[in-house]
């Protein structure tokens, strides 16, 4: 997921309704006593993440805050600068109207912010990682349609190329878009086609579409 999204940081918390707090981190290039600090003290004196979860949907942190603000807080310099992260992005995961999880996303200060391409990722990779936490809780998945997790098998490009599809570009059109030869489109066309299990374009726009 880091790589697909261009991102240097990951954590996932399971939220608990019963005692309103976020626990069970799991978490990538990060300090795991800095994250043991937000258990304590930084999650009951954050400023972003419940405007974050509030939203039910993938949203970057200057969403809901503008960035020059968040640099201000002590949620900025005392915890998320001393591992680095300078521009978020979280979705969360939600059983109904009950939020059981979440995934946080952030990138260094040397690398721009997330964007719109961002957003459009990880409402297609939402289905997964909800069955994931869903099933990790014990409880029952998404149906299957609604659970894409073979999309988590695409590489950076071949996610490029799934939404120019999904967008109805021709092969032709795709190979000009990225400077490359159709015959390397058709390459990864083939690679995608085993990933999804599907056996031509329209499946792979479908799939794309339905969770756009």
């Amino acid at each position: 997921l880091l790589e697909l999204l261009q991102a240097d940081y990951y954590a996932s918390f399971v939220w608990h309704d019963a005692t309103r707090r976020f626990g069970e981190a799991v978490f990538l290039n990060m300090d795991a006593n800095n994250l043991a600090n937000y258990d304590r003290y930084y999650q009951y004196h954050d400023p972003i993440t419940f405007r974050l979860q509030a939203r039910r949907e993938p949203t970057l942190v200057t969403q809901v805050m503008p960035q020059r603000e968040l640099l201000r807080t002590e949620f900025f310099n005392d915890f998320l600068a001393r591992d680095g992260l300078h521009w978020g992005v979280n979705a969360y995961a939600y059983a109904g109207d009950r939020n059981i999880g979440d995934v946080r996303i952030w990138r260094g200060r040397a690398r721009a912010n997330f964007d719109a391409h961002t957003l459009e990722l990880l409402r297609l990779v939402e289905p997964a990682f909800t069955g994931a936490l869903l099933r990790a809780q014990g409880g029952s998945s998404l149906p299957e349609a609604c659970a894409p997790a073979s999309t988590l098998k695409l590489s950076v490009r071949e996610y490029e190329i799934a939404r120019m599809i999904a967008d109805d570009l021709s092969d032709k059109e795709i190979a000009y878009q990225l400077g490359v030869e159709i015959s390397t489109v058709r390459t990864h066309l083939k690679r995608m086609f085993d990933k999804l299990g599907v056996r031509r374009r329209s499946g792979v726009a479908s799939l794309l579409s339905r969770h756009r």
